[in-house]
């Protein structure tokens, strides 16, 4: 069983092939066909046709925006598992924001790459830090705004000294 969320209301479905062409919505069942052309996908429901192109994908947040008869709405599911953590008041144990870089070893700050008010990306570099002779690029841990450079370049610092902050 899982929940959508679409826009303000929620529903509960489940398919009952493989396909996701059959299932139940709110305990009704239902049948569609789909043809998909390139990235759009056409659907019949009920003797009504939908144009769907899916507009935006967010897998980590299992979330989507679609574009329905150029309509764009959010959609969001919930699987079982989701649905249990929920239950058992852990539903944001994958969602802890990370706010800080701290030093992952103790070395010297080489060169500052980021700066202060910042946007920057998962993966994005940093700030090089020597350690043992080698160079080694940090890199950012979440998406996020730079909020402190808690370090300057040529100081040396010590294993999980704070070395950045997000807001």
């Amino acid at each position: 069983m899982y929940k959508a969320k679409i826009e303000d209301q929620v529903f509960d479905f489940e398919f009952n092939n493989q396909t996701g062409l059959k299932g139940s919505v709110n305990g009704q069942t239902f049948e569609m066909d789909l043809k998909t052309q390139g990235s759009k996908h056409h659907v019949i429901h009920e003797n009504q046709s939908y144009t769907i192109e899916i507009v935006n994908f967010n897998e980590k947040n299992k979330s989507c925006t679609l574009k329905v008869n150029n309509q764009e709405i959010s959609v969001s599911v919930q699987d079982k598992y989701d649905q249990l953590l929920k239950q058992l008041g852990m539903e944001n144990v994958n969602k802890v924001k990370i706010n800080k870089v701290a030093a992952p070893m103790p070395g010297m700050v080489v060169q500052i790459i980021a700066q202060i008010g910042t946007q920057v990306k998962k993966g994005e570099n940093l700030l090089i830090l020597e350690a043992m002779k080698m160079e080694n690029m940090i890199k950012s841990p979440t998406d996020g705004t730079i909020k402190t450079i808690e370090i300057k370049q040529g100081e040396t610092v010590d294993k999980n000294q704070v070395l950045i902050t997000f807001d």
